[in-house]
């Protein structure tokens, strides 16, 4: 799947403590892959990998398999009562797409969110670092990776960043000022995307990693229709996704 366009500059497995469960450790698969097409970008993804700059990985841990990549069904998802609040009480914000950038307002709302989900998840909070946020958002996005900034008046309040693929959306990082928290900013950047993908006729939603019992990865079994891709295939494999309702993991 790595085409002449492609370079991997790295391919390697790491053990280290688990992201999701506390008390398990984790083995991920990474590759870096300077200059990634769309389309092995959207590969990977579909195979259930995820992209963090020139960075790709998934996870490959033997005896657990609590990791489950999700995918909405765009053109399926209708909007409940409750979403279709939090649209009208964010509908007066304006909204910015375009490559990743890096700017001092970035760093400083990055920094804000991390110190309240510290705060209130027991996250790490690092102090964010330019190089290291460069290294994360910024670089790899080749042509097909945007951040869609979010500002209520010319003040930045959200920062969503996605992968706009050949048949869909990949869901990559989402950070919002605390301060806005009563308007659901991360439940309407989300909800946002699927209005883009409907709007540019695109079917998914990569949504990432599922992983029942982890508070804040919990929200994802809740946009419904979805997918959940079955088992760990390999870039020669073709991966098989079968639908997903909330009352599997109740």
């Amino acid at each position: 799947m790595t085409t002449n366009k492609d370079i991997l500059l790295k391919e390697c497995a790491l053990h280290e403590p688990c992201s999701y469960i506390a008390g398990n450790t984790q083995s991920i698969h990474y590759k870096v892959i300077q200059e990634c097409s769309k389309e092995q970008c959207e590969a990977l993804i579909f195979r259930g990998w995820r992209r963090f700059g020139s960075m790709y990985f998934r996870p490959i841990c033997s005896e657990c398999r609590s990791c489950e990549s999700l995918k909405i069904d765009a053109p399926g998802y209708t909007l409940s009562k409750s979403d279709r609040r939090i649209v009208r009480k964010n509908s007066h914000l304006t909204t910015v797409i375009r490559h990743p950038t890096l700017t001092r307002e970035h760093l400083s709302l990055f920094d804000r969110y991390h110190r309240y989900k510290h705060h209130t998840r027991d996250w790490d909070a690092p102090k964010s670092d330019p190089k290291n946020y460069y290294a994360s958002f910024v670089q790899g996005h080749g042509d097909f990776g945007f951040e869609v900034l979010y500002f209520e008046g010319e003040k930045l309040i959200a920062v969503d960043l996605i992968d706009i693929l050949e048949h869909g959306i990949s869901s990559l990082y989402c950070y919002y000022d605390p301060e806005y928290n009563a308007q659901s900013l991360g439940r309407y950047t989300l909800l946002q995307q699927i209005e883009f993908a409907k709007r540019l006729n695109l079917k998914w939603i990569y949504l990432g990693y599922y992983v029942e019992g982890c508070q804040s990865l919990a929200y994802k079994i809740n946009y419904q229709p979805s997918l959940e891709l079955q088992g760990r295939p390999e870039e020669y494999e073709t991966p098989s996704w079968k639908p997903l309702t909330a009352t599997d993991h109740s």
